[in-house]
């Protein structure tokens, strides 16, 4: 098992948490720091799992834990290039089917983009009437 690297990076409205590794009992709480930190400064959030190479049960509860924190609060946590052979927890749960996936971080980069310029026009609408 790999120990896991994470970094983050600010992309316009998002900020794009990079993992390497595995994401497991002993990395979440990193993981969980990183999130924390990332809520502080971002509402949009995208998890790029692209290179992660094992996924657990204790890492997706962070995960979930963030992702409805978020969503309670007006924002998202989606998730980038997660590959099935290495996140299959997030299927197996039903998470999947929850959660906002993404094929790349580019791809939710301008997804988010644009889902925070429809989000601005609609409130500068109610503020009209």
């Amino acid at each position: 098992m790999e120990e896991a690297w994470l970094s983050s990076q600010s992309r316009g409205d998002c900020m794009v948490i990079t993992i390497r590794g595995d994401l497991d009992i002993v990395t979440s709480p990193q993981l969980d720091e990183c999130l924390s930190a990332a809520e502080n400064t971002h509402t949009r959030i995208i998890l790029d799992l692209t290179d992660v190479d094992f996924l657990d049960t204790s890492a997706l509860a962070v995960i979930v834990g963030h992702w409805k924190k978020a969503e309670a609060a007006g924002g998202t946590l989606a998730l980038a290039g997660a590959r099935y052979r290495y996140t299959k927890t997030l299927w197996i749960t039903g998470l999947a089917d929850k959660l906002t996936l993404y094929e790349t971080v580019d791809e939710g980069v301008l997804a988010q983009a644009k889902a925070a310029g429809q989000a601005k026009a609609s409130g500068q609408a109610r503020a009209a009437d």
